[in-house]
């Protein structure tokens, strides 16, 4: 029996890895190197420059919060903006709410969606719903041309380098506050607090969002394999406060079997330990 370990640096010093059966794809494509492994333990995985993007064991949890904590503090979201999300979970999960009219979904990468379709269907089988419109081009200056226009924007991006890189700037937010309508809410993955290259994107990431939205908050949740485990979500919006405006009646009336998200861990998910809130203000303080 070949052993074989896929490995990833969370850090310098600290190095995550685990068991493959084998290699199923790896290619490059005009953006960034796209690897799918099988593993007993998580089953099938993808990586894009080296790093996870999902495990068929845990990808629930990422989509579950992403998409559900929103939709739950203002239940009339009707069109939504879906920035990166290649592997199709976020979309999969909006999917679920027959309120939504209108999901666009920009992708940079197309071939990232067409790995995915091919790989993981069960992430991915609902980018070709009628609701949904996808374009395979750059998300900044798609949402810089947007006014007005969404109840919703999600920024499932990867990490801010490569082609995540400009997901992280001022002016990008600036960019959805003004593409979002009065009513709009911007939600995006935040990094880990845990790691120092980590919590450094995460606290200038937090520090823009501030500048840009009178109301911003931070979450969290466990993702086993991501970066320590420790994962953060970011919650901003034009007027609605993620729990003095969460419509619990309106949760449990749609029925939804989720296997992360549930009401208790809505309001729990933004109680952050002293350490993450030490660092979120540090960094409003950063220049």
């Amino acid at each position: 029996m070949i052993d074989l370990w896929y490995s990833e640096f969370h850090s310098e010093t600290i190095k995550f890895s685990v068991q493959v059966e084998k290699q199923l794809l790896s290619k490059q494509s005009p953006f960034q190197r796209i690897d799918v492994f099988e593993s007993k333990e998580l089953g099938r995985f993808f990586t894009l420059d080296g790093y996870i993007m999902i495990t068929e064991k845990d990808e629930f949890i990422y989509h579950d919060m992403i998409v559900h904590v929103p939709m739950h503090v203002n239940p009339n979201i009707k069109k939504v903006l879906v920035i990166g999300a290649g592997d199709g979970g976020t979309v999969r999960e909006l999917c679920r709410y027959p309120s939504i009219e209108h999901i666009d979904m920009v992708e940079i990468d197309e071939m990232v969606v067409q790995v995915c379709e091919e790989y993981f269907p069960i992430s991915a089988h609902k980018l070709r719903d009628e609701r949904v419109t996808l374009y395979f081009e750059d998300g900044l200056k798609f949402v810089a041309q947007k006014k007005n226009e969404y109840d919703l924007i999600i920024v499932d991006s990867t990490d801010p380098f490569g082609p995540g890189e400009g997901l992280f700037t001022r002016s990008f937010y600036q960019d959805c506050y003004s593409a979002l309508n009065e009513d709009g809410i911007l939600v995006n993955q935040h990094e880990s607090p845990f790691y120092d290259h980590y919590k450094k994107n995460m606290q200038r990431a937090h520090k823009r969002i501030v500048e840009s939205f009178p109301i911003a908050q931070v979450y969290q949740a466990f993702i086993p394999t991501y970066a320590s485990g420790h994962w953060l979500f970011g919650f901003a919006s034009k007027k609605f406060d993620p729990i003095l405006d969460f419509k619990k009646d309106a949760w449990k009336s749609l029925n939804l079997v989720t296997k992360y998200y549930n009401s208790k861990i809505h309001e729990a998910a933004f109680a952050l330990p002293n350490y993450v809130i030490d660092l979120l203000n540090q960094g409003k303080n950063n220049e």
